[in-house]
């Protein structure tokens, strides 16, 4: 039996475990990113281990998230990144550079390659045929000393491409048709796998958008195969020794199908506040925008941008709309600009921002209060844009500049005669924006720089014998990590300073849940299913952590949340029957009597609610070295009495 790209990635990479659906793998990481919302506490994390030099063939510490600096902070956890950078071994990519997924693609990454990011849209990779996956800063840490990655073995998804787009149907409507039939639970636990001769009429950079957002289904990540696309991109950006060919065996067997007809989707939207509340253009009507905000990791390379532009051009966007455009990196920005692309956005109206992330994490140009924002990015997450009232419609780059002339949503199949886009045979390549780290000899004297804002990590402790303590928060069903720690402007300069960082935990849903929960000392919380679904920011964890929080209870939860709860030596309990979640009220006072013994006798756990008198069973999807890393407290625990 033949294997799938997938398959053969992992097989390449496999340290231990067997490849079987559900069996516990773990993986040699080549290649590892951070970017500086997550980077500085998983820097911190990486100099706690003592380990001189990373182990990895190449570590990246991208600066795309905080690049609003209203205050030292952000600033100062730069300086701090890129000291750590210099004297660890790691290329640092400055602010300006542009987002880490979108430079990453242009200059580092590799077909056949593995690479952990502490990003959930790492998985852009797979756009080049990597394997490529988000994870907890904690576990990139541990890759970059040269530590295994452990994933639960996926089952594999192949999503058969057929046809090929039509004119002003875009890549990005091929994601979110497979958003509107699998949902965004639905790749939990499996690999996105692109296969079919639809597949050939796709470039990289549409490739790249398809992965970017299959994080947004949950799943462990997304891959396209290495093939002549690949390699023209490749010889572009002046990579080609870097090509590899990465096909799928004929007789490659799948765990399930799904046949998409490129020729026959539309332009479509997804609505608010979920990635899979997806409807065409022509269903949802010509609503009213107020707001068009183009770029983000999903939709900012040049094949979209100039795309933007030749719709823009000669036209001036409605007055009723303000357009911002940020272009992914600055070998994007330096393009459009000799192109004379950038002049025509300029002209019509568009206000053009720093290469990173900016709206999409929430970093400025938050809609009007009540507003209708159309976005090119991957989260439409109540909230997330900073306004709690908008509504966040996640579009394509034709959409949402076609939608910003005419001041309402519109299908840019309406402009008639396709665009003709001519892309160059060779980009622009300068890399005067990345820091080569010092010599092992240099390094010696390089010191690293520590800002005030920059606090330690939160201590933890080993698994006590018996748990006793209230439910202090019950929240429902496809719970993101922006309710449990949220990003924005106001936030995100704080990810190094996890006390200060605590007062916003869970304010989407209860802002007395801080105070409640110090009070309390410790705490259980209760979920529904998909808990801890979207960012990988493993803050949400460590806060939860900081303010006592010694179990989540869950009917299900999204991966890479529960692997940060495990690092963080936080229990991720699900509940045996889906209704036993209805009789635990708030405020219960729960029991995990004999937790410990349970957990290491591998028997299910007992959960007393003594406030009800009712007994019930908790299951948990745990490996042995998972059951070991919770009863030390935590990965770092782990990770010392290892070394």
């Amino acid at each position: 039996m033949g294997l799938t790209v997938a398959q053969k990635l992992i097989q390449s990479h496999l340290v231990s475990g067997e490849m079987t659906p559900g069996a516990e793998v773990g993986l040699r990481i080549d290649q590892t990113l951070t970017q500086d919302a997550t980077g500085t506490m998983a820097y911190l994390e990486f100099e706690a281990m003592g380990i001189e030099r990373v182990r990895t063939e190449l570590s990246v510490a991208y600066i795309d998230h905080n690049t609003l600096q209203t205050g030292f902070e952000n600033a100062d956890d730069h300086r701090f990144i890129q000291s750590v950078a210099k004297k660890r071994g790691i290329r640092f990519s400055r602010p300006g550079n542009g987002i880490c997924h979108q430079v990453h693609l242009e200059r580092f990454g590799k077909p056949g390659k593995t690479l952990i990011g502490s990003d959930s849209h790492t998985p852009t990779g797979g756009g080049i045929g990597m394997l490529a996956m988000g994870a907890g800063g904690l576990d990139v840490a541990v890759a970059m000393g040269g530590g295994t990655y452990y994933i639960t073995m996926p089952k594999i998804v192949n999503v058969r491409l057929t046809g090929r787009l039509s004119p002003y149907v875009a890549a990005k409507d091929v994601i979110l048709e497979v958003l509107r039939r699998m949902t965004v639970k639905g790749g939990v636990g499996k690999i996105i796998e692109y296969t079919g001769e639809g597949v050939l009429s796709l470039s990289v950079p549409e490739r790249a958008t398809i992965t970017n957002m299959g994080a947004e289904l949950g799943a462990t990540t997304s891959v396209f195969p290495s093939d002549d696309v690949t390699r023209a991109f490749l010889k572009a950006q002046g990579r080609e020794a870097d090509w590899t060919p990465l096909a799928a065996d004929e007789d490659a067997v799948y765990d399930e199908t799904i046949e998409i007809d490129l020729s026959s989707l539309a332009p479509m939207a997804a609505m608010p506040h979920m990635p899979d509340r997806v409807k065409s253009v022509t269903e949802i009507g010509p609503i009213k925008v107020d707001q068009v905000c183009i770029g983000s990791c999903t939709n900012s390379s040049l094949l979209d941008m100039l795309k933007v532009a030749a719709i823009l051009k000669g036209k001036t966007v409605a007055p009723t709309v303000s357009l911002s455009i940020a272009p992914g990196s600055k070998q994007v920005l330096n393009m459009l600009a000799k192109d004379g692309a950038l002049a025509d956005m300029i002209a019509a109206g568009a206000r053009i921002l720093e290469s990173a992330c900016g709206p999409c994490i929430g970093m400025g140009q938050s809609p009007n209060s009540g507003g209708v924002s159309l976005r090119t990015f991957n989260r439409n997450f109540e909230g997330r844009s900073g306004t709690a009232d908008a509504g966040i419609y996640l579009v394509s780059p034709e959409v949402a500049a076609y939608s910003a002339l005419t001041g309402v949503l519109s299908d840019p199949r309406e402009l008639g005669e396709p665009l003709h886009i001519d892309m160059p045979e060779t980009f622009d390549v300068n890399d005067n924006m990345i820091v080569l780290p010092a010599s092992p000899e240099e390094a010696k004297d390089v010191e690293i720089l520590y800002g005030p804002n920059i606090k330690p990590f939160p201590t933890t402790d080993k698994l006590p014998d018996s748990i006793e303590a209230k439910a202090v928060l019950k929240v429902g069903d496809d719970i993101t990590t922006d309710h449990i720690m949220p990003a924005g402007a106001k936030i995100l300069p704080y990810r190094s300073n996890i006390p200060y960082l605590s007062q916003f935990c869970f304010g989407v849903c209860d802002k007395t849940f801080p105070e409640r929960c110090k009070k309390e000392g410790k705490g259980i919380v209760i979920g529904g299913a998909n808990y801890g679904q979207g960012s990988s920011r493993e803050h949400a964890a460590l806060v939860p952590l900081y303010l006592g929080v010694k179990a989540v209870i869950t009917k299900s939860f999204a991966r890479i949340h529960c692997a940060n709860l495990i690092n963080a030596g936080i229990l991720p309990l699900n509940f045996q029957s889906a209704s036993d979640y209805d009789e635990i009220s708030q405020d219960d006072l729960l029991c995990l009597p004999n937790v410990k013994a349970q957990l290491e006798n591998g028997e299910d756990i007992t959960l007393e609610d003594r406030t009800t008198g009712k007994t019930y069973r908790l299951t948990y999807a745990l490996s042995e070295r998972q059951k070991e890393i919770l009863l030390a407290g935590g990965l770092l625990n782990f990770t010392r009495e290892s070394l």
